[in-house]
């Protein structure tokens, strides 16, 4: 891959060469190389873009993305090599070298960025735009159904999270995959009973947070790591770690996501578990239960 400096694509325009932005149309409205063209190679009709903006593939095309310091504007090189183009160049350090040079740029931002940066603060969690997702399994089927968040907070200092808790309705569980009405009430009974949760004694399961382990080196973008704290289910309080993201978004908001799998008999859900029972036959459950939450944040 031949990659040019900021002097060598001045002289590259002088000689008809096309400058390609490969960021999102976001990105490009926000600040973009004057008189550059866009294609986002995020995007499945990339190439279409590309071959819209240069036609002819003998055309000289210099290629940048926002920094220089992703795989971003090397995949779009690469995808027009697949694609014939002859003479494709990538602009070393993309638009921020570009600007930091003084070069004109069509655009207000100045650092050719325009994602948003995970600020430090407390967070609200906002119930009706968060949810809990579980996936529980047999030999012969799954189902899967939501649980309703009723409150939490995440706060943000750092780079890391400094605190987090989130409350579930555990008299909420639904079922989103049999469409029979007598056996969807009959499984929503059978997992708020004794068999599962107990939710008349149990109504609420909450997570507490006691320590984020930060995870590979984040972007401005995304904020990875390890989730570690203490899960009370019914009567019982075990402590947890799973991988959990966070991102901040356009509105000021945060969100967050999680993927973990638990043993339901860690926390007294014991029904048919081959661990607690023998010759279940038909009535044998998997002990693990895969649980998915994605919050969204509000900044006090």
């Amino acid at each position: 891959m031949e990659r040019v400096s900021c002097a060598q694509v001045v002289a590259l325009q002088k000689v008809g060469a096309v400058l390609l932005d490969v960021m999102t149309p976001e990105d490009y409205a926000c600040c973009h190389i004057s008189g550059a063209n866009n294609a986002c190679v995020y995007e499945v009709v990339f190439m279409e873009r590309v071959k819209e903006s240069v036609p002819d593939r003998t055309s000289a095309v210099v290629v940048y993305d926002a920094s220089g310091s992703t795989r971003a504007g090397a995949l779009a090189v690469e995808r027009l090599r697949q694609s014939g183009y002859e003479m494709v160049y990538l602009l070393e350090g993309g638009l921020a070298a570009w600007f930091g040079a003084g070069l004109p740029v069509t655009g207000m931002r100045s650092d050719g960025r325009s994602e948003p940066a995970l600020a430090d603060g407390r967070y609200r969690i906002d119930s009706e735009r968060s949810s809990l997702e579980w996936i529980g399994r047999n030999f012969n089927n799954r189902h899967h159904g939501r649980i309703p968040i009723l409150e939490g907070i995440l706060a943000v200092r750092g780079q890391g999270v400094a605190e987090g808790r989130v409350v579930a309705d555990m008299t909420g569980i639904t079922n989103l995959d049999l469409q029979d009405p007598a056996w969807h009430d009959l499984l929503i009974a059978h997992l708020k009973s004794d068999d599962f949760f107990a939710v008349d004694r149990f109504p609420t399961a909450e997570f507490r947070l006691t320590t984020w382990k930060p995870g590979r080196a984040s972007s401005v973008e995304v904020l990875d790591g390890a989730a570690i704290g203490e899960l009370t289910i019914r009567d019982v309080t075990r402590r947890i770690e799973f991988p959990a993201s966070l991102a901040p978004q356009p509105d000021g908001t945060v969100k967050a996501h999680a993927l973990l799998e638990i043993d339901r008999t860690l926390w007294n859900a014991g029904y048919g578990s081959a661990k607690w029972y023998e010759r279940l036959g038909m009535h044998l459950v998997h002990d693990l239960i895969t649980i998915e939450l994605f919050l969204c944040a509000v900044r006090e």
